[in-house]
């Protein structure tokens, strides 16, 4: 599609800007617009759709993350607003459909990623993992545009029923074992692929907060309480109660939104936290509420380096530098290094692949330019010469890498220069 004309302009002058260095300069200039160059659908009901990339489906998640760095350009630019303000309403009509699902189809086309998954599949649905993020990403859309634009033609009757809905299953998710209608089963021979227990997932206790079937790298929880996706569940509880209170003049909703967002909080304070040996105080990946826990994190948002990204703590919070040394160090067992690059990866690709989510969301999430310099410097001369980012890949070979054409990561790194070039080490 013809970019709109606030990218234009910002690509030129990013053009002056990083000439300098010519491989940073195509990079940048292939990376920024990705998704609107290739992943962007204007459909006639004036919704936009955004596929991930190599994947003709749309993921709540991704299609969040891949346009996110172009809100800053859309208060003055009406291309730009129709576009993410079609996104928007596209992603309240699918949570309408059902809150349960993690991909969409364009239409109801009945394609599945696996048409064999037992999981009340409809012909929308091109998967449905519960995967709690996938809830928050498209409130923490909603409420970013609306703040930087003051637009509120979003906030239409099937906004609010999604709200709504986000909330009643947030809420139902608390007690997963007692009330939750879902289940996913899918015939593989990959524990990450489906859930144990006739697709229940193993018992947890209660917390306070909800439960997830399915991480945001779509594995499954391996402790049904992850703790990352419960921090953004509290951050868009409390954006919830705003638009609530501000836009529909709803107190139930703000109210039932505030308390769940306390609940959850709770939950993650008490449950959430671990001595670790090493470390000290720092944020488990996961837990069930009854003592267990999973010490990890993954190159997936949301994700323990991403806490200050998600605007549950700032970059200085002592139990978040903690858990920061922990998931880049040997102890997290998904923490890499190689030749040209270190880093995390995931159980979702292949052992001692680092992925390009997991650097940029490090250099995000810098409090220093040293470090985001040294994270640029490595993002940089590992996209094997293609001059696009991947997902994981080799950290002695970067030509080794899986997905030629992924979105999300092309956006993230883009992010990650822009904040180079706000930071004057650009």
């Amino acid at each position: 599609m013809r970019l709109p004309v606030s990218i234009i302009e910002f690509l030129y002058e990013a053009d002056k800007r990083l000439a300098y260095n010519p491989k940073l300069q195509q990079l940048f200039r292939n990376c920024f617009p990705n998704t609107l160059e290739t992943t962007i659908k204007l459909l006639a009901d004036g919704t936009t759709f955004v596929f991930t990339g190599d994947i003709p489906a749309m993921w709540l998640r991704d299609s969040v993350e891949q346009v996110r760095h172009y809100i800053p350009f859309a208060k003055a630019d009406k291309e730009l607003q129709r576009i993410i303000s079609g996104l928007i309403a596209r992603q309240m009509f699918y949570i309408n459909i059902d809150p349960y699902t993690n991909a969409f189809n364009e239409t109801a086309s009945d394609r599945h990623y696996l048409d064999t998954d037992d999981c009340g599949l409809n012909p929308w649905m091109w998967e449905r993992k519960y995967e709690l993020d996938s809830l928050c990403f498209p409130v923490q859309l909603l409420y970013m545009y609306w703040q930087e634009t003051g637009q509120i033609g979003n906030f239409d009757h099937a906004c609010y029923q999604a709200l709504t809905s986000i909330v009643n299953v947030i809420q139902t998710e608390q007690h997963h074992g007692e009330k939750s209608p879902y289940h996913f089963t899918r015939r593989t021979v990959k524990d990450t692929e489906t859930l144990y227990n006739n697709g229940r997932g193993m018992p947890v206790n209660y917390t306070g907060m909800s439960w997830s079937g399915f991480r945001s790298s779509d594995d499954a929880c391996e402790f049904g309480y992850n703790i990352p996706a419960n921090m953004f569940a509290a951050v868009i509880l409390g954006q919830i109660h705003q638009i609530a209170s501000e836009i529909y003049g709803d107190t139930q909703l703000a109210e039932r939104a505030e308390q769940l967002r306390k609940e959850i909080d709770f939950g993650i304070r008490t449950y959430g936290i671990v001595n670790h040996p090493v470390h000290g105080r720092i944020y488990a990946y996961e837990t069930d509420g009854f003592g267990n826990y999973c010490l990890m994190d993954d190159a997936g948002t949301p994700g323990l380096m991403s806490i200050p990204y998600l605007g549950y703590v700032l970059a200085d919070d002592p139990i978040y530098q903690n858990t920061r040394r922990f998931a880049l160090s040997p102890d997290n067992p998904f923490y890499y290094e190689g030749k040209l690059a270190k880093g995390i990866g995931s159980p979702h690709t292949p052992k001692g692949y680092v992925w390009h989510l997991a650097l940029s969301m490090q250099a995000l999430t810098a409090d220093n330019d040293r470090e985001l310099k040294a994270l640029i410097d490595m993002l940089i001369r590992t996209d094997a010469d293609t001059g696009f980012m991947h997902e994981g890949f080799h950290p002695d070979d970067p030509a080794i890498f899986t997905r030629k054409w992924f979105a999300w990561s092309n956006s993230l790194f883009a992010a990650v220069i822009c904040k180079g070039m706000d930071n004057g080490i650009l």
